[in-house]
């Protein structure tokens, strides 16, 4: 996004001199993940915002930087968890340096960003990223007592998007109302935002894993499955599906079993449940857009606009 380039080579700035550390191991690891790229949308969500609302501090690069390490470190943990060994095309840090190092490093990751929130000395800013935090690592649990349950409830596989992912896309958008000191029904506004736009996104992020190929997601397809997730596009496959079809996808989410998938991944194409589960992001992209109607009309809204088109439209 041209008209961030220059902003997020601050944030970048920034990154790069927060993760350092006297510790080579925690240098080597962290520089490693950061390095690996990614979307970088969490970042971006607190300098749109901020500069939306009028705000042009360079304390928006600081708190970007921090919802960043926030996100690492889930990353790093979340890797360990999954057991995943491939994130972004390329290994990840527990495959290459192993589930000790990774778990520590991401310790490390987060409490540098809590350094840094507290570095700007806004109580405010304190509150939003504690309660992220928080609510993410219950979204964590939420989903590891969900994993192998093929009779999740939908509403219960959409809770933990939003703890898990959606919350941290709402706190970034929300701390660009907070800099601003935007009044409370902007900083909503722009909460809902964040939250319905972080539930698309994971909503595609899900379909992907049974529409996209290794190369263009940069991690093995079906790693889902593997993991035992019941994702939405599993769940209506087996809603709409035959009793055979229905219960070969059921056997495959409680052993975490891909010996199958090709037909699985048929059966989830076949069923229109691919569609149905875009069709749901396009849904929440909708509430984000509509969420902007407070907001002035400037170049950051109209990003603001076309970032909900891209995170559904999307391939990878």
């Amino acid at each position: 996004m041209s008209l961030m380039a220059a902003d997020m080579r601050e944030v970048d700035g920034v990154i790069q001199r927060r993760l350092a550390s006297e510790v080579a191991l925690i240098d080597q690891i962290s520089h490693y993940i950061i390095g690996a790229g990614g979307k970088r949308i969490r970042p971006l969500l607190v300098l749109l915002f901020s500069s939306a609302l009028g705000f042009n501090g360079r304390e928006r690069f600081e708190l970007a930087a921090t919802v960043e390490f926030i996100h690492t470190a889930t990353l790093l943990h979340d890797d360990v968890v999954d057991e995943s060994g491939m994130r972004r095309g390329r290994e990840t840090a527990n495959a290459l340096f192993g589930n000790a190092a990774s778990v520590l490093v991401g310790d490390f990751v987060y409490s540098r960003a809590f350094q840094m929130m507290v570095s700007l000395n806004r109580m405010r800013v304190l509150e939003v990223l504690a309660d992220a935090t928080n609510v993410i690592a219950e979204g964590e649990v939420l989903q590891l007592m969900n994993m192998h349950d093929p009779d999740l409830a939908v509403e219960d596989y959409l809770r933990v998007i939003r703890y898990k992912t959606a919350k941290l896309f709402e706190a970034s958008a929300r701390l660009g109302a907070v800099l601003a000191e935007s009044d409370l029904a902007v900083e909503e506004a722009c909460a809902d935002y964040g939250r319905s736009l972080g539930t698309a996104f994971q909503l595609v992020d899900d379909l992907l894993d049974y529409e996209g190929s290794s190369s263009e997601m940069g991690k093995n397809v079906g790693d889902d499955l593997r993991e035992g997730k019941p994702t939405l596009p599993l769940l209506l496959a087996m809603e709409r599906g035959t009793a055979a079809e229905r219960d070969l996808i059921r056997h495959a989410i409680e052993h975490g079993e891909v010996a199958r998938l090709a037909e699985i991944v048929e059966i989830v194409r076949r069923t229109g449940a691919i569609g149905a589960t875009r069709d749901a992001a396009r849904l929440e992209a909708a509430k984000a857009r509509a969420s902007l109607s407070l907001l002035s009309a400037s170049p950051y809204r109209d990003a603001l606009l076309d970032l909900c088109e891209r995170a559904v439209d999307r391939s990878s």
